[in-house]
């Protein structure tokens, strides 16, 4: 038969019509018993066996990939460096009593920012980073930012992109993106003022929450926000250590910041190993006290 035919035919009508001949033939003796006639198609058509149809087991939950197993290589420059050595000094100003070599590496940049926290409320912690920040910078910057970037979007859109071009040392990889942004209460509008830092250098190589939270996120919002009058948000993703900065976005309140509700990494954490904080959900211990 063909296909053509087969698809063309009006099935239902021209079955009826052969099942009432082959019945009426049947009751005049003139025929075999009567049955059903199918097409073509129906014919070839094969059961499905019971067991066939059943829905599949369920594959176990995937688990969740360790963002410390494969830790990123960094090959720093002359100005990579020189970087380092300006803020690792200048944050061991504002302390007593801490190391730093002639040539410091970023491992010696994390161990004495990490110098911050102890003894220190987040508050005072945040307090300390400020005025590092602000001993880099002349008197006279943060009224010459305030006039030069007046918080509009070309202001964040330009922000975003300086970022992207002079903290590649600090953090790692960054990409300049485009999304919607909350500029206020009732306002959302597109910029490209969003910094995706794709791993960030300082959380993979400090592995702790705290200083994420209390020493970098917390301290440069306040900076750009308050200092500079220029919004900044932060949101770092402790899933896979990438971070969004997002200029023109006002930071949220401390109490609706999903960052203070982040546990401890458990591998990368004595206080978390010993009190099984980060099994359990509890925040960082070093986001609420001293530390």
């Amino acid at each position: 038969i063909n296909d053509s035919l087969v698809t063309s035919t009006n099935w239902p009508e021209m079955l009826a019509r052969l099942n009432a001949s082959h019945s009426q033939a049947f009751s005049q003796g003139r025929g075999s018993r009567p049955h059903t006639l199918l097409p073509r198609r129906a014919l070839l058509c094969k059961p499905v066996p019971a067991h066939a149809a059943s829905t599949p087991a369920s594959s176990p939950p995937a688990q969740k990939k360790d963002p410390f197993a494969e830790r990123t290589v960094y090959n720093d420059n002359f100005l990579d460096l020189l970087f380092i050595k300006i803020y690792t000094k200048k944050i061991a100003a504002q302390l007593d009593g801490v190391y730093v070599p002639d040539n410091p590496t970023y491992d010696d940049f994390v161990r004495v920012s990490k110098e911050i926290m102890k003894g220190r409320t987040p508050e005072q912690q945040k307090a300390v980073v400020l005025d590092v920040l602000r001993t880099l910078l002349p008197d006279y910057a943060t009224k010459l930012f305030r006039d030069l970037f007046p918080p509009t979007k070309s202001s964040a859109e330009l922000n975003a992109l300086f970022a992207t071009l002079g903290f590649k040392w600090l953090v790692g990889e960054m990409e300049r993106q485009r999304g919607d942004i909350k500029v206020g209460p009732n306002e959302v509008r597109p910029q490209d003022s969003i910094v995706k830092i794709k791993k960030c250098r300082y959380l993979e190589a400090s592995g702790c929450v705290g200083m994420c939270t209390n020493v970098c996120k917390m301290p440069t919002q306040a900076f750009f926000t308050d200092d500079f009058g220029l919004p900044l948000t932060m949101k770092p993703n402790f899933e896979d250590l990438s971070c969004e900065m997002i200029f023109g976005q006002p930071p949220e309140p401390k109490e609706n910041d999903e960052a203070f509700k982040q546990p401890c990494f458990l591998n990368n954490c004595d206080i978390a190993k010993e009190r099984q904080l980060a099994k359990e959900g509890s925040p960082c211990p070093k986001l609420g006290s001293r530390s």
